[in-house]
């Protein structure tokens, strides 16, 4: 550290099967203009058998000394993100103070560490004590130029697919529920425990909610941003659906509070449809109708603003096979147990 009053960060990357993507990460945050001194890179994995460790191992052999950050390799033996955060805080040294969220398939800007700390020093002067995190933009990976990748940041960009969680585009400092990719004070993160090690996805939305029921803020700062590579195949975005269904009523069993109207709106759509169809209502194919509407006005907006004509049809295939993955999981996750996913890897 340059002083006492500078904190000390730490990067904590939880990686499985992440050879395509790994050295972008990794250089991505090696080349920060923060001091190499002030910075460490934790990197855990799940157990790779693509190459990941090797690569990572690589990296490490050829970026030694005082001019970069130090980067350490874990294993993490039980696979998941909770288990592999909740390592981090037990292997770091004492004086980390914050442990940024970060994954194999993402990557930042060589200011992204100094514009944290600016973001957190912002936010904190909106709250008297009590800042437990601040999280970031997630944008677009520039690099990711797919065609299915398009219709995917397309789904994620439109109305009937954003919502006010990860991927939301917010434009102000501001209080939250649900911070992305977060930078987490040390101190807060250990008084509650850590990550719950139940939750196979969704832990940051579950970690997020007993921060604050335990009376710490959490924030979010437009100007620090994440770049992550999203799903290129049809069946991955489907079972990333399902996944966030999933564990989102796992979330919701245990925060009811957590709950927002809108997650339910294709469900309430469908039964209502249901309802109207078995009552033999002269409306019933009405819903059903301004949903397609709904569904093509999203994919023509896409189309015009990508300037990609085959984001018509697949934008709203990915908004409908969202819309359905999502529901089944929500509908999945009260009556099965999770298992470790499959979309990635």
């Amino acid at each position: 550290m340059d002083g006492d009053a500078v904190p000390t960060v730490a990067t904590v990357i939880p990686v499985l099967n992440e050879a395509l993507f790994i050295e972008r990460c990794l250089m991505s945050l090696l080349n920060q203009s923060l001091a190499p001194s002030r910075h460490m890179i934790l990197v855990l994995d799940g157990g790779s058998n693509d190459g990941t460790v090797e690569i990572v191992h690589r990296i490490m052999t050829e970026h030694q000394g005082e001019q970069w950050p130090r980067l350490v390799l874990e294993k993490n033996p039980q696979r998941t993100v909770a288990h592999a955060r909740n390592i981090a805080l037990k292997v770091l040294p004492d004086d980390v103070q914050f442990l940024v969220e970060m994954i194999g398939h993402a990557t930042v800007g060589p200011d992204h560490l100094e514009q944290r700390l600016q973001a957190w020093h912002e936010c904190e002067a909106n709250v008297a004590e009590g800042l437990a995190g601040v999280g970031v933009r997630v944008v677009e990976d520039e690099q990711q130029r797919t065609r299915v990748g398009d219709w995917v940041e397309g789904a994620l960009a439109s109305p009937l697919g954003r919502s006010g969680g990860q991927f939301s585009q917010f434009k102000a400092l501001e209080p939250t529920k649900v911070p992305a990719f977060v930078m987490h004070r040390r101190e807060a993160l250990m008084a509650v425990g850590g990550w719950d090690e139940a939750f196979i996805t969704s832990q940051d939305s579950d970690l997020s909610m007993r921060l604050l029921k335990a009376g710490f803020h959490l924030y979010r700062h437009p100007l620090p941003t994440v770049s992550m590579h999203k799903r290129n195949g049809l069946l991955r975005w489907w079972k990333m659906g399902h996944r966030y269904g999933f564990w989102r009523t796992k979330v919701l069993l245990k925060h009811p509070k957590r709950a927002q109207w809108q997650e339910f709106l294709p469900l309430v759509g469908l039964l209502g449809s249901a309802l109207l169809i078995a009552l033999s209502s002269p409306w019933a194919t009405l819903p059903l109708g301004l949903y397609g509407i709904a569904l093509f006005a999203g994919g023509c907006l896409e189309a015009l603003r990508q300037q990609r004509p085959s984001s018509l049809v697949g934008v709203p295939l990915c908004l409908f096979m969202l819309h359905a993955s999502f529901s089944i999981g929500l509908l999945d996750g009260l009556v099965r147990k999770g298992r470790y996913p499959s979309d990635r890897g």
